[in-house]
């Protein structure tokens, strides 16, 4: 059965808004968490980057809704060792309802420290690697690892769960999805396509959880709710490798000027006719998503909350 679950947006919201949203998120009938993983925003009109792991601390207290990180890159900035620690408290402190989302980053957020940003076939490799460290590192003996991209020298996490954490893996083309159903404990994605999802199963993953995030901009002024979705989220238009490759969040602005806005019209379900808003979510419990989370972009909390308690999530719970 299909769930639907809440996206909290580290790159447009504050770490208290995020802890607000959460709980209203839960009140609403929401019934799981997504939260974004970034150093920066992927444009400057978003605003924020709250850390994840401080936010993820506060919302195991505020809410008891599972929550999956979508998703932290373990290959750069953070090394994989730090992230299996980080994922371990989690864990605990959510008392089992955490997954650990994880993909193969972008350049936007793992550039920092002037490292080169390595091919996508690279970066699939560090990320199996990375990704075989936590585990073994989550078992919580004392692990020592020389790896092609990794080393870590007599590391054990004490403040470790006796049960696995779970382990879900990104991807949005085929090569990432195939590595997704043959490591992952579940798949990240952030389309519709029920091609991929089935790539997925028939890769490893069988019955395994599928997640999959979307946005909506609820506005009582349809015009209002274009004019801020393609504002602040256009970037999610922008075609082929741009959004793994581009550096900065500027770099992404200047790209946005380039995406029509009619192709923000087409994506996201902007405005107050809750028939657009089950249309956008139901196209992927049609691709056989297990795990549907909706982010709102719009100031308009109250009209958001209202409108998908009483007249969006009924139709799917």
């Amino acid at each position: 059965m299909t769930s639907i679950g809440y996206f909290l947006a580290s790159e447009q919201f504050g770490p208290n808004e995020l802890v607000e949203q959460a709980k209203r998120a839960e009140q609403a009938g929401f019934q799981r968490l997504w939260i974004s993983d970034h150093f920066h925003p992927w444009n400057d009109a978003q605003g924020n980057s709250p850390f994840v792991w401080g936010v993820i601390g506060a919302l195991s207290q505020a809410v008891s809704l599972p929550i999956t990180t979508a998703v932290t890159c373990p290959i750069m900035r953070i090394h994989p060792a730090i992230i299996a620690q980080a994922a371990a408290t989690a864990f605990l402190q959510t008392e089992g309802r955490f997954c650990l989302g994880v993909g193969s980053g972008e350049a936007l957020n793992e550039h920092i420290f002037g490292d080169p940003w390595p091919p996508a076939p690279i970066r699939l490799e560090m990320l199996e690697e990375a990704v075989g460290l936590i585990r073994k590192l989550l078992g919580g003996k004392t692990v020592d690892h020389d790896g092609k991209y990794y080393e870590v020298q007599q590391a054990r996490i004490y403040t470790c769960p006796d049960e696995p954490v779970p382990i879900y893996v990104s991807g949005f083309g085929p090569v990432a999805t195939e590595l997704a159903g043959r490591i992952g404990d579940g798949y990240c994605t952030a389309m519709p396509d029920a091609d991929l999802v089935r790539l997925f199963r028939d890769s490893g993953g069988g019955d395994k959880p599928v997640q999959a995030g979307t946005k909506v901009c609820w506005d009582r002024d349809e015009d209002t709710a274009l004019d801020t979705a393609h504002r602040l989220w256009a970037n999610e238009l922008l075609p082929g490798q741009l959004g793994q490759t581009l550096p900065r969040p500027k770099d992404f602005q200047d790209a946005m000027s380039l995406v029509p806005k009619e192709r923000t019209r087409a994506r996201f379900a902007v405005g107050p006719d809750p028939e657009r808003h089950i249309r956008q979510v139901r196209q992927f419990a049609d691709a056989g998503i297990d795990e549907i989370y909706v982010q709102q972009i719009g100031p308009d909390m109250d009209g958001f909350f209202q409108t998908y308690e009483k007249e969006v999530l009924p139709v799917f719970h």
